[in-house]
């Protein structure tokens, strides 16, 4: 019987501080493709990793895991290609063109090219766009088969809305990733309009926390509300072992850009017998943009306030005018868990 390739080894992926703005999780959608005859192009950008099973085949050959194109007979053609709508709009500073389980079907190399397009394009419309529209972010790069291929661009590219994977001259590819910073329309935004600058959405991010051991710090701020207890960030119970004595675990984010914070919400969802106690804001102005020092003098944005399990919590007058801030640290107590941090600013306060 047919032996399962084996599955890359483990890499350390250099762009994991970064966000993947091609996840499905955010939205991302292969829009358009040259061909995906042996697997679809769908399966790109799924979250979880790519998968082999032996002896699974469809009515068109062996099934994959992956995107997959025909080989290619055509004399005039020297690729295959694939569209993908990013989730959030942004500055894409590396790639993982993924070809894991691909070691007699992967491409020699690849190519990016990026587009910056005011709206979301529908899959009929790609074919329609003009090829000047398209800038390379990638020249043409080899790729390794049946592994993780993590690629930095020449320079971080110019904001881009959606992406074009070339393969050549054809083959397989399981997971794209495209990892970047956020870079939000700001034109959007109408005077008197309150943003939630913790969002990623809107450039926020969960820069640091001093535990998120059953879940990640990045969930606390997307822009979506959390679907099971593992889609917040959850601490471990303090015990002798873990206790810091800091008054509480905490998590802090930067902004997606300064802000006066005018309303907070504190989101408890699924968390029915592990939220907090209590919670607290604390809040700072800096022009550095990575994680403030331990000496940093945060200011009470929210003073101590009891929370309920599975809960949504609104808090306005209780919040300090501290005007335009850049980092906002959540301190829980004594543990537990926050589905999300919302903190919507005005903008004209900045």
């Amino acid at each position: 019987m047919a032996q399962a390739p084996p599955p890359p080894p483990a890499a350390e992926n250099p762009f994991a501080d970064l966000l993947d703005l091609a996840s499905a999780r955010l939205g991302g959608l292969p829009l358009a493709g040259s061909d995906d005859f042996f697997a679809e192009k769908e399966n790109l950008l799924k979250n979880e990793p790519a998968e082999f099973v032996v002896g699974a085949f469809t009515d068109r050959g062996k099934w994959m895991d992956g995107w997959e194109s025909r080989r290619n007979r055509d004399p005039h053609k020297d690729h295959d290609w694939v569209v993908v709508r990013l989730g959030l709009p942004g500055s894409i500073h590396g790639i993982d063109v993924d070809t894991s389980f691909f070691v007699g079907n992967a491409p020699e190399t690849i190519a990016l090219d990026g587009l910056d397009h005011p709206a979301a394009l529908r899959p009929h419309e790609v074919a329609a766009l003009p090829s000047d529209a398209w800038f390379s972010l990638l020249p043409v790069t080899p790729v390794a088969r049946g592994a993780h291929n993590f690629l930095a661009l020449p320079a971080a590219s110019r904001r881009v809305t959606h992406l074009r994977l070339r393969i050549f001259p054809d083959g397989g590819v399981a997971r794209f990733r495209a990892y970047g910073s956020v870079l939000p329309d700001w034109s959007r935004v109408v005077p008197g309009q309150l943003v939630d600058l913790a969002s990623i959405a809107w450039g926020g991010k969960a820069l640091a926390s001093n535990d998120a051991f059953f879940s990640p710090r990045d969930n606390i701020n997307l822009p979506w509300s959390s679907r099971r207890m593992d889609d917040g960030w959850e601490t471990r119970r303090r015990r002798s072992y873990n206790a810091s004595g800091e008054g509480g675990d905490w998590l802090v984010l930067r902004l997606g850009r300064p802000g006066a914070i005018r309303q907070a919400v504190v989101e408890t969802h699924h968390f029915k017998g592990n939220p907090p106690d209590l919670v607290r804001l604390e809040a700072l102005a800096s022009p550095d943009a990575g994680p403030p020092p331990p000496d940093a003098p945060w200011k009470t944005l929210l003073p101590d306030q009891p929370v309920e399990p599975h809960q949504t919590h609104v808090f306005t007058h209780e919040l300090a005018d501290l005007g335009p801030v850049t980092h906002v640290r959540l301190v829980i107590n004594p543990d537990g868990g926050v589905s999300r941090l919302r903190l919507f600013a005005d903008l004209e306060g900045a």
